[in-house]
Order: structure tokens, then sequence, then C-alpha cells
């Protein structure tokens, strides 16, 4: 990033001041004679009423350590950037020192990848290394959401089991990774009415536990018809083009609690999967899929 000319000016007249202060102070007290300092002399600085510092001249040594600690420190910086907007003589950026190591780091992988990065995602997840490595992959990148175990919590989905709001096809699961995902739910409070919201609540609970308040679900099922098929399907199992979850077994995403069902019903709910093609390349995608797509294909 390269900084105003204003800023440069000041940072290198910082730098250049403090070498030049650093260099007199040790030129004036190291003309300091052995002989000029009386004993019992001090610098009149004082610590817990008795604690005084005597104003003894530096040890040859120590002198000359602080004398090689600022020629380190002008050649280091006209070696390298320090000086405002002055690149250095080597040209060296943290960028281009990270874009050289992670080119190596690509080329050794690359290597090991070979090995297996042309099998198919079904045949990839019988390969020890691969699913080795997509491990940690999920452990580094989608662990934080979907936990250490990939089950999930609430609002987010349970990755080792077969209930997919998008599939579990190889393919599903690669763009899910790479492209990321946007789920909404919209809201439909004010189209159903506070009625309309518990009618259709009891008619979606219905599929996974009987004997919700008969009169609620057949009036749900007409309103389910009416606003939420669309979404959900006639038989509310879903639709993995859109993304809308079945509605039928009992899986949830969010919580089977009613309150939270009339809410979600109520005020609508978004969710994001972030995209991960910008963090990770075409083949590590490829076996993180694979890794995803074992955990519930044995």
């Amino acid at each position: 990033m390269v900084m105003s000319s204003g800023w440069s000016i000041w940072i290198i007249v910082i730098v250049v001041a403090h070498i030049v202060g650093y260099s007199y102070l040790l030129y004036s007290t190291s003309k300091m004679k052995e002989e000029d300092h009386k004993e019992g002399d001090t610098t009149g600085h004082v610590w817990d009423d008795d604690l005084t510092e005597f104003n003894n001249p530096l040890p040859k040594w120590w002198l000359y350590l602080f004398i090689m600690t600022i020629v380190f420190a002008i050649g280091y910086l006209v070696l390298y950037p320090g000086m405002g907007n002055y690149e250095g003589t080597l040209k060296w950026t943290e960028e281009k020192a990270w874009a050289e190591e992670n080119e190596a780091v690509k080329v050794k992988r690359n290597e090991l990848f070979s090995t297996f990065i042309d099998k198919s995602i079904p045949e990839m997840t019988q390969v020890p290394k691969a699913m080795e490595i997509g491990e940690r992959l999920f452990a580094n990148h989608c662990s934080s959401c979907h936990g250490s175990d990939a089950q999930g919590a609430v609002g987010y989905p349970n990755l080792a089991d077969n209930d997919w709001l998008y599939g579990g096809e190889p393919a599903a699961i690669t763009q899910s990774i790479s492209g990321g995902r946007n789920g909404v739910m919209p809201p439909w409070g004010a189209a159903l009415g506070e009625d309309g919201v518990k009618q259709v609540s009891a008619y979606v609970r219905e599929f996974s536990e009987k004997g919700q308040d008969a009169a609620l679900v057949a009036e749900g099922q007409k309103k389910f018809a009416m606003f939420c098929v669309a979404c959900h399907g006639a038989d509310a199992t879903g639709n993995h083009m859109l993304g809308a979850p079945n509605l039928a077994d009992n899986t949830w995403l969010h919580s089977y609690d009613s309150g939270m069902v009339e809410s979600i019903i109520t005020e609508g709910i978004s969710g994001v999967m972030p995209k991960h093609s910008e963090l990770l390349d075409d083949n590590s995608i490829k076996v993180l899929a694979a890794y995803v797509y074992s955990l519930s294909n044995e």
C-alpha cells in the first residue's frame, strides 16, 4: 500500500531523527572518560527513597553492541522498506513473499493431489490420504459453523445425515462450497394473520409430531396450499433447487419448538453459506467436497 507523500516524509524524518539522536547520545557518552566520573556521582534518579542510579560510563562491549544495532538498522533500511514509500534495494514486500511461499505450497500440494485428484468424488472417498486432507480442510474452514463432528447446530445444517437443503449429490455439494448459498424464507405474518400462522404451524408440526389440534391442522393445510407449496411442494418435502427444506420429516434446521416455527412463518428468516472459491483452489474444493460427501455416504 502506498501512503501519501506527506506521511512518507513524516515517517522518514522520524526514523532518521531517531538514528541520529541515538548516534549522538552514544558518541557524547563514549567521550566521557573514567576519570571524569566522581565516586558516588549519580544521575539524580531515585527510586524507593534510597535506590539511586550511578553515573558510570557504559562498558565497552555494551557500547559496541549499541553501535552494531545502529549499523544494522541503517543496513536494513537500505535493503528493505521502512522509510515511508522507499521500497528498499531488494524490492521486498510482504505480498510478494506471501505469494512466493503460497506458490511453493501449491506446487507441493498439487504433487500430492495428483495421486487421486482425477478420481470422481465417490471414488475419492475410498482414498485415505484424500479423506485425511479433506478432514483438515473441513476443520480449518467449516467446523466453526458445522461443528467438528459436522453435525451442525441450530441454524447450521447437519452434514453427517442424508437431509440436504440443496441436494447431497457431488455436484451440489461442490457448488455449495465453491459458490456459497443464500437461503431466504419470506415473512408471511401479514398475509396469514395471527390465526393463520398458528394454523400453518400446526399443520407443519403434524408431520413429525402427531396429535396437533385437528381444526388448526385442517385450516393450516388449506393455507399451506395457498402460500407455501410454491417452495416446499404440495407434499411439503421441499425443493433442492430453491433450498427449501423438507417439512415432512423430523429434521429441523432452526428448531421444532412451536414458538420458533410460528416466529419463522411470521417474520421469515435468512441464512448465508459463504462461498469458499476465494479461499480454496478447485482441487482443494473437490477434496473437501469428497470429505463432506463421505460423511453421509459410507
